[in-house]
């Protein structure tokens, strides 16, 4: 398959905008969409954007590929109405943080076999189109999860584009992609979460935190309804991992009450020796 010569991107927050700029900047004509007119207006102000969809996606006809950049639990209805607009050969992806709603999703919107779902490990705490910056995908992995009925040769095309960007491909089932998250990237949001929400309930403000603290309470800045979305759609698979992140808590807190000096050390010398296994 010969590469785009336009992509279509829905949604210019930090991940889509972030990906518009590096496009554009590659010499390929971009077309965007975002719920938020803000963001097309400075995303074509930039110069990145070549033109701006309405809401109807008037125009998405002309793109060679379409990458869905919408917050998670948006995606199924942008599928269903991006479907019908599309011309023979586009190819769809998107960045989403979990994998198996969206493709099923995709399948039954009709997309299929032309979707390769795709979750790059480039984001931050920051949000919208003023945190996109060029640049954000270079040497990120990036796990691709095609439906069963994807041909190779659409695979092929669709990591040959994040490949474009820097993005290192890794494909994996969607199963085994939400499970992994769940524990390498859902988790640690969720743990931040819990000590910023435990300092806020003592009283504690963040200008108190010394260097360690601002680390660990870093991504709590991200956006509560991003990652609402993203904790609906792997709820189990997460819920494992914070079961088990509260049993760990749980024997750190009996062992201070009963002043247990072995099974803190126990306790602190786990976390030392998987880091120093590196």
């Amino acid at each position: 398959m010969t590469p785009p010569r336009t992509v279509a991107i829905l949604g210019l927050g930090l991940m889509g905008g972030s990906l518009a700029r590096d496009l554009a900047a590659s010499g390929i004509r971009v077309q965007g969409y975002d719920a938020d007119d803000r963001s097309c207006r400075q995303a074509l102000a930039a110069g990145v954007l070549a033109e701006v969809l309405d809401d109807e996606l008037t125009g998405l006809r002309a793109a060679d590929l379409v990458v869905l950049a919408t917050p998670v639990d948006q995606a199924g209805a942008m599928l269903a109405r991006l479907a019908p607009r599309l011309k023979d050969g586009c190819l769809v992806t998107d960045l989403g943080s979990t994998k198996r709603t969206v493709l099923a999703q995709a399948a039954e919107a009709g997309l299929g076999g032309r979707f390769v779902g795709a979750h790059p490990l480039a984001g931050d705490h920051r949000s919208g189109w003023e945190a996109a910056r060029a640049g954000l995908y270079r040497e990120a992995t990036v796990f691709l999860c095609p439906d069963e009925r994807t041909s190779a040769g659409t695979v092929s095309a669709v990591r040959t584009f994040w490949e474009s960007v820097g993005g290192r491909c890794t494909i994996i089932d969607a199963g085994a992609h939400d499970t992994l998250m769940a524990w390498v990237s859902h988790l640690p949001q969720v743990a931040s979460s819990a000590v910023a929400a435990a300092l806020a309930g003592a009283g504690h403000a963040p200008a108190t935190l010394g260097r360690g603290g601002r680390d660990v309470t870093r991504l709590a800045a991200s956006s509560p309804e991003m990652w609402s979305a993203i904790c609906r759609t792997n709820a189990p698979a997460i819920a494992d991992a914070v079961g088990a992140l509260s049993r760990e808590l749980a024997g750190a807190e009996a062992a201070l009450r009963a002043g247990d000096d072995a099974a803190l050390r126990r306790f602190f010398a786990v976390g030392r020796d998987w880091l120093d296994a590196r």
